[in-house]
């Protein structure tokens, strides 16, 4: 009687799976009809802008003021800028809009010919973010601070504070302009566009809408302000499947240094003349997946104890 060899559960869910993987075909491999090398693809990018009025303006401005110590000019700044921010606030804009961007104390410094240099003053420097949400009261918030004592200002960004449709339009542009670059491609190329394979939201270093205009604060008796418009900007790559003749991409150099690794003449996709050679499917001899499969190395049985020699056998007394 042979015996009957029983194979662990665990191993036969394993080897139902692998040959589950072995026998599933590529949903995309049918359509595109290539093969094992899958088609050329086309990558591209496309650029896309929506323009829009401002609504919101951030201008940064300070007061710097010098001294003979660094207490005195310290205390200098201080009185100035209060009084800068007092005017803003009488102007109107709430004090939630207004935001310190910098605080700096550096000594003044003298330099001679052959000489050391030596230290003949202080200059304090308080700068801050003020952001008006009112456009059209722009020019009279300029002349209360400027009336006030700020003396720095380094210009106007107008920007737009809820801008997410305009930046959705800038995407839609930029998809628009990556299709339009692959089908000119495509068309030159003399085959056809597939399917998008991979379609990507490239971040732009700027992270937000780009102004159209940066003015700087030319102070007068009244100060004009043109807010004109600002630009959001989008970027996308995509990446496209060709189709058509001559769209497959090129099949793996075969020959004895590109085989399998036992000296063949074709790869582990191909078979003698090159075809690709397919998984066994249902009807051609392969197993189904419910049929219980018995590998052809099972673990090794017990080893049965050594015959004795009956001529070795001690005599008996």
């Amino acid at each position: 009687m042979q015996p009957i060899f029983r194979v662990p559960q665990a191993r036969r869910l394993a080897l139902g799976a692998a040959l589950a993987a072995l026998t599933a075909v590529p949903a995309f491999a049918a359509p595109l009809a290539c093969g094992p090398a899958g088609p050329s693809r086309l990558t591209v990018t496309g650029d896309g802008q929506s323009r829009t009025a401002p609504d919101m303006a951030s201008v940064q401005l300070g007061v710097t003021t010098q001294a003979d110590s660094a207490a005195e000019a310290m205390s200098l700044n201080s009185d100035q800028q209060r009084a800068v921010i007092d005017a803003l606030t009488g102007a109107g804009i709430d004090e939630a809009q207004i935001q310190t961007l910098g605080l700096n104390l550096n000594p003044l410094m003298q330099y001679g010919e052959n000489q050391a240099p030596t230290v003949t003053g202080y200059q304090a420097t308080n700068m801050v973010t003020v952001r008006v949400a009112d456009l059209a009261r722009l020019g009279e918030v300029l002349d209360a601070i400027v009336g006030a004592g700020a003396n720095e200002i380094n210009g106007i960004t107008f920007t737009r504070e809820d801008g997410a449709s305009s930046q959705d339009d800038a995407r839609r542009d930029a998809v628009t302009d990556a299709r339009r670059k692959a089908e000119l491609l495509a068309e030159a190329a003399g085959v056809d566009l597939g399917p998008i394979l991979t379609l990507r939201d490239v971040q732009t270093g700027g992270g937000g809408p780009r102004p159209m205009m940066r003015m700087e604060a030319a102070m007068a008796d009244s100060v004009p302000v043109q807010p004109g418009e600002v630009e959001m900007s989008a970027q996308v790559e995509i990446e496209f499947a060709l189709t058509g003749d001559g769209a497959c991409a090129p099949m793996p150099p075969r020959g004895p240094h590109h085989g399998a690794g036992h000296g063949s003449d074709h790869g582990p996709a191909g078979g003698p003349d090159g075809a690709p050679v397919h998984p066994p499917m249902q009807g051609d001899g392969a197993p189904a997946p419910d049929e219980p499969i018995v590998p052809g190395i099972v673990d090794p049985l017990p080893e049965a104890p050594a015959n004795e020699d009956p001529a070795n056998e001690a005599p008996a007394n």
